[in-house]
Parts: structure tokens; C-alpha cells; sequence
């Protein structure tokens, strides 16, 4: 089945359905991992975008049910050079196809993967259209024109949990004041503007009672459960489409320590004062190289944001810039040098990815003890 792929721009590439008839839009992104694309699809990150995988062949490992990040597929749709329809793997459940249909989210075959990912690098990325069933040039271009894109809109909603739950060891059960949540030594909340599965898990590993709420929650009812810390997750998006959010840990600075990933990070720099821009093509993916300025120590993770902090617009006095990325010496980690705060812009958790940054986790830990 024949599939159109439109940018806003005008460039247009052909490709072919694997997951039947559909029409999308989103922001066109490339993602550099080799694997780890079930892991990639429920990244709630990725709400709001059309995944370009800039590895060749995938879905030759099919998909199972201990890889899935979140509730669901969370991208718009997926965009692929070769889709391997027959996986080998001992611990497949499934094809990807099929994981993709379920969801009624559209695979896309048969790209010049790196052709787009070569455009998107150049012209940054942008706005575009996947469809089956409208194939005219022109139409597709114009909706993906009238899309709104992420900017200044807040894509949070769309992913954070509706109801408090607590982190049972092995998955969500609903409650709240750790009443669900298996016991632990440090009781931690996580604001959920778009977390992962894996970020429980360790803490969980750790000792840590976790209770998780939704993005809207309060600094009064988070403070009302009386945590030894607060976690603030990764999530799609602009972070200033989300001033409730910014509000909310402004008013959690100095009580308690806190430890941010991701978006969770750059709420911090707005809570601080600061400003965040959008890159121009962002990081994604799982090979991201970043320096430990306070050891000198080189690290690679597994990262996926569009946006960034200024560290140019926080006081110096106050908060310090303790990582950078290595290829574009963009911002990828800050702390406080009053309060017990810390935050990195990349996944710590991996899945997918490398473990070198796990480390982090340790340390929220030793900060609440």
C-alpha cells in the first residue's frame, strides 16, 4: 500500500504501509539507535512525533511484553528503510506489524531513511504528514503547514496519568499516599508528565516507596504525603506549554530533595528563572556521548528532547552546569548550589540504551538519606 511522507517545507518521500490504511501528522524526528524500537515507540516523549529510525533493518527481534515503557504506543507513526516481517527471537511475542496495528498507528517501509534524516539535520526538523489515503502533493503539504505543532503547547495532557498510582514492584495499581506502592526505606513522588516504566523500577531496586501523580497535582497535595523526594520524569514537548507545571516545582524548591530527567529538568530551569529554546533537529537516540564536568568522565546515554535549557539565563551564583553534550556542548545536566537538587537532560534508565548514567539514581538516594 503505497504511503506518502509530506514535510512542511514541500519535500516529499515515498514509501509503502506495513500496517495497513491511515493518515497522520506530527513532527518528523530520527532516532540513532540500532534497537530498542519497542522501547522507543511507548517513550511517552515521543507524543506529538512521526520516529524516523536511521537504522536499516527493523523488526527483526518482533516485540514481547517486557519492553513497553508506558501504557501504549505513544508516537504518531513509524518510519523505517526495511521492516523485517518474520523476527527471531527467543523472547518475541509478537511482530512489530502487528504491536503497530493494534495501536492503529501507521509503519511506513521502503524510505530513504537516511536521505530524510540528511534533511532534517540540515533544515531542522519540522512538521510533516504520513498518509495511505490522501496522496496529493500539495493537500498533504498544506495540513501539515496547518498543523500546530509543539511549540508553546502542552503535549503533557495527552500522556500524564489521570488518577494517583502507586509503583507495586512490577507495575501501576491505582491509590494514593503510598497506600499501593510497595514499601520502601525513601518514600518518592513522581510528577508524571510522561514517564517511563524503568524509572520505577529503579527506584523501586533502590528501596524507594514510589507513589506517582498526575502532572496537575499540587505542591500542596505532593507536600501532604510527606516524601523524602520528588521526582520529576521526562514528557513530550515544550516545556513552556506547561506553565501549570513550572509553577508547581517552583513552589517545591528547598522542600525536599529532587531529582529531574528530561523535561522534569527543564521545568527546573524555568522554576529557576531561566529560559528553554528548541533545537534544531534535537538528540535521540542511544549513543549520545556527555561529559561529567565534575569528573571529567565521558558517559553515553540514551537521550530523546527538542528542546534545552539556557544556561546563559540562570543565575551562576545559584545553579551549576555539572553536564554537557559532548557534540553540540548543549546543556545535559545542572544542580543547585543551595538546595538539594540535581537534574540531566538525557535517560539515565535507559531502555533502550547504555547504563552508564544508572549511577544517578544512587545518588538521588544517598541525597534523601
Amino acid at each position: 500500500m503505497k504511503a506518502l511522507i509530506a514535510l512542511e517545507d514541500g519535500t516529499l518521500f515515498e514509501g509503502e504501509s506495513f500496517t495497513g490504511p491511515g493518515e497522520t501528522v506530527g513532527e518528523i524526528v530520527f532516532n540513532t539507535a540500532m534497537s530498542g524500537y519497542q522501547e522507543v515507540l511507548t517513550d511517552p516523549s515521543y507524543k506529538g512525533q512521526i520516529v524516523t529510525m536511521t537504522y536499516p533493518l527493523i523488526g527483526n527481534y518482533g516485540v514481547n511484553r517486557e519492553d513497553i515503557e508506558s501504557a501504549g504506543i505513544q508516537v504518531e507513526a513509524f518510519l523505517v528503510k526495511e521492516y523485517n516481517a518474520i523476527p527471531s527471537n527467543f523472547r518475541a511475542t509478537g511482530t512489530l506489524a502487528d504491536f503497530l496495528k493494534n495501536a492503529g498507528i501507521l509503519g511506513v517501509q521502503g524510505i530513504d531513511t537516511r536521505a530524510l534524516t540528511r534533511h532534517i539535520r540540515v533544515a531542522g526538523a519540522m512538521k510533516g504528514v504520513v498518509s495511505t489515503q490522501d496522496l496529493d502533493p500539495r493537500s498533504l503539504v498544506a495540513k501539515a503547514k496547518a498543523w500546530q505543532g509543539l511549540v508553546g503547547h502542552d503535549m503533557v495532557q495527552a500522556v500524564s496519568c489521570r488518577e494517583p498510582y502507586g509503583w507495586d514492584g512490577h507495575a501501576p495499581k491505582k491509590g494514593t499516599a503510598f497506600t499501593t506502592a510497595a514499601p520502601g526505606d525513601h518514600k518518592v513522588v513522581a510528577m508524571d508528565f510522561g514517564l517511563k516504566y524503568n524509572q520505577l523500577r529503579l527506584l523501586a531496586e533502590r528501596g524507594c516507596a514510589v507513589q506517582v501523580v498526575p502532572a496537575t497535582a499540587t505542591a500542596d497535595d505532593i507536600l501532604a504525603m510527606n516524601p523524602d523526594g520528588i521526582f520529576l520524569t521526562n514528557g513530550p514537548g515544550d516545556p513552556a506549554g506547561v506553565p501549570y507545571a513550572v509553577d508547581t516545582v517552583r513552589r517545591l524548591l528547598g522542600k525536599q530533595p529532587i531529582f529531574g530527567i528530561c523535561l522534569g529538568h527543564q521545568l527546573l530551569g524555568l522554576a529557576y528563572g531561566g529560559k528553554t529554546f528548541k533545537l534544531k533537529f534535537g538528540h535521540r537516540g542511544s549513543n549520545q556521548p556527555v561529559k561529567d564536568l565534575t569528573t571529567g568522565r565521558i558517559e553515553i546515554t540514551s537521550q530523546n528532547h527538542g528542546f534545552c535549557v539556557d544556561m546563559g539565563s540562570l543565575n551562576p551564583d545559584e545553579v551549576e552546569l555539572t553536564h554537557i553534550n559532548v557534540n553540540d556542548n548543549s546543556v545535559e545536566g545542572m544542580r543547585h548550589r543551595k538546595w538539594p537538587i540535581f537534574s540531566v537532560q538525557y535517560h539515565p534508565e535507559h531502555a533502550p540504551g547504555p547504563h552508564d548514567a544508572v549511577y544517578l539514581f544512587d545518588r538521588f538516594v544517598e541525597m534523601m538519606k
